[in-house]
């Protein structure tokens, strides 16, 4: 019986197989109403622009969001209000992080089909690993790479590298899945990966630096495969695997 040309599926977590974007907002707004009840003098559009400035600067996984927000805006880090916002956040955080449709249902037939799996995310370890165990998906990788785990971001080849070593592949026998184009459509390509862009993921992130906007839709047209729904991962790999074979 002829291998099959592709055996593994890289994806990044994050705005790929999870909504982290709505998940994050609808946290951040929980914890600013929380805020102003128990007495922050700020409105909650403000307050939500000015939190957005310091995930800007500092990245969006910074911890002492609430804290550096207080201190610069409120004069004062009132660990009343604080505390409020952190017991907020964090119960909208776990009620809002969902799997995109879909995703259970392919991820549950890549793994029947024997194809190999990895995540490849630029999320901290322990963050990433957070939102794999909320969603249930602890035990569905073969390996899962961060930022701590490599000490760089894509569109660096190291992590990428990393995965198909232990993934055992070629990087013509992987797929690469991710919504950041210049990150996971341009380092994946630049390795020989094949590459699928989740168009679905690529939204007006408030923390995103959109000056390289041009950027982004360059390296985007660079991808082999768009996708506007999760499930059509399957059709993408029913045509790589038949053009393989035929090759």
């Amino acid at each position: 019986m002829q291998q099959r040309p592709i055996r593994a599926v890289i994806f990044d977590l994050d705005n790929t197989l999870t909504d982290f974007l709505k998940a994050k907002d609808d946290a951040i707004r929980a914890a600013i109403d929380a805020m102003i009840d128990a007495g922050l003098p700020l409105d909650a559009a403000t307050a939500h622009q000015r939190l957005y400035e310091i995930y800007r600067r500092e990245g969006i996984e910074y911890q002492k969001v609430f804290n550096r927000f207080l201190q610069t805006f409120a004069g004062e880090v009132d660990d009343r209000i604080l505390a409020a916002a952190v017991v907020a956040y964090r119960r909208a955080r776990d009620g809002s992080l969902v799997l995109y449709p879909h995703a259970k249902m392919v991820l549950n037939r890549l793994l029947r089909d024997g194809y190999g799996l990895a995540v490849v995310s630029d999320a901290p370890r322990f963050e990433a690993w957070l939102r794999l165990c909320s969603l249930g998906l602890q035990h569905t990788f073969d390996r899962v790479f961060t930022y701590d785990d490599t000490g760089v971001r894509k569109p660096d080849p190291l992590p990428f590298n990393l995965a198909l070593r232990d993934l055992g592949v070629s990087p013509r026998e992987a797929v690469m899945i991710g919504d950041w184009p210049t990150r996971d459509i341009r380092g994946a390509k630049d390795l020989g990966l094949h590459t699928v862009w989740a168009r679905y993921g690529d939204k007006a992130v408030p923390y995103k630096d959109r000056s390289g906007a041009a950027a982004e839709e360059l390296a985007a047209a660079e991808a082999e495969f768009v996708i506007d729904d999760l499930a059509q991962l399957l059709e993408v790999l029913d045509r790589l695997n038949a053009a393989g074979r035929e090759s």
